[in-house]
């Protein structure tokens, strides 16, 4: 049966992709089942070029042969493609050293930055990847093998909790460990001494405030969006929404340097650029891990540092987080 979409992470299969003919071929195959010839007229090519480029096509696993027709006096090969659609999941990272190499996904956060630092500067640990992309994405490349752990902080309003929902959505069928590593207060950045007096982001666009926005996936971005759906507002209307940063860092800059009026974030980004900030809420910021890595050595001294009651000062030491749970474990059973 055709996949309706396939993954591609080989840099073989990559490179094959990366030539604009086969590319042309492919994506002719995804419409149907064709032959050498019917390719060729289409083309503009002898059989036998199509026939060279349909080889590694074949070879990259992109495409098959479907069907075999004999008459009187030859014989026709159709070929189809094996999926509708293609995604392309392609990451490099470095050589893995012989204490392996951690990849960690998923949401900003300052006090992941610090685990990773900590990591990295201990003996005999593994090299450490982070790798700032969202809350969702990081699940999502968690789930298509592109790292070992994920970082989010994603609400589910019908349940008041984090992160589950979304873990066990993302991956059906298959057992996860969410381990806490802080909770830590969202709210809204703002010039020092909050000199318009926001109390919440209802009244900041109401003010007119341009807004400094996070990039799609991430969690405070799908927390924006909640507020201003529950507020009734209409993004089109939101001066900067479609202004997009990466990281909470970059939000806070926007603020200090001026070329925003506001930006929703951690308390810790706001005091770092020595901005006001207005708590809003506080969320719970877990790593998930399928249990197999959970339960390997690579974790081994993660889970640990977790522990450590120095690196939890120094987390609190961040400001606007509190460690009364991190290192927590909960399985998310099949």
């Amino acid at each position: 049966m055709l996949e309706e979409i396939s993954h591609i992470e080989a840099v073989d299969s990559v490179r094959v992709l990366a030539n604009d003919e086969r590319l042309h071929l492919l994506r002719l195959l995804m419409r149907g089942p064709a032959t050498l010839t019917q390719l060729g007229a289409v083309m503009g090519h002898h059989p036998a070029w199509v026939r060279h480029h349909l080889l590694s096509l074949e070879h990259a696993g992109l495409v098959e042969l479907v069907e075999t027709r004999h008459t009187k006096n030859f014989t026709e090969k159709f070929y189809c493609a094996t999926a509708r659609a293609y995604a392309v999941n392609f990451m490099v990272l470095p050589e893995v050293g012989e204490d392996g190499l951690l990849v960690l996904l998923g949401s900003d956060d300052l006090a992941l930055d610090l685990l990773a630092q900590r990591l990295r500067e201990s003996e005999g640990t593994p090299d450490v990847v982070t790798i700032a992309m969202g809350s969702l994405e990081g699940l999502i490349a968690l789930r298509q093998g592109l790292g070992h752990v994920a970082g989010c902080h994603l609400l589910d309003p019908e349940t008041g909790d984090f992160n589950r929902s979304y873990a066990r959505a993302l991956f059906p069928g298959r057992e996860l460990q969410l381990i806490t590593l802080a909770h830590r207060q969202q709210g809204l950045i703002v010039p020092p001494g909050n000199p318009r007096g926001f109390r919440g982001l209802d009244e900041a666009v109401a003010g007119g405030a341009r807004i400094v926005n996070r990039n799609r996936g991430s969690g405070t971005r799908v927390w924006l969006d909640r507020l201003l759906a529950v507020a009734g507002i209409d993004p089109a209307g939101v001066p900067g929404y479609e202004r997009e940063v990466a990281t909470h860092e970059q939000a806070a800059r926007a603020v200090a340097d001026g070329s925003a009026d506001v930006a929703l974030g951690i308390f810790a980004a706001a005091g770092a650029q020595g901005l006001s900030f207005v708590p809003l809420m506080e969320e719970r910021y877990d790593l998930v891990t399928p249990t197999p890595i959970y339960k390997s050595d690579l974790m081994a001294p993660l889970l640990a540092l977790l522990q450590d009651e120095g690196f939890k000062r120094s987390v609190d030491d961040l400001g606007g987080y509190s460690t009364r749970e991190t290192g927590a474990v909960a399985a998310l059973a099949i």
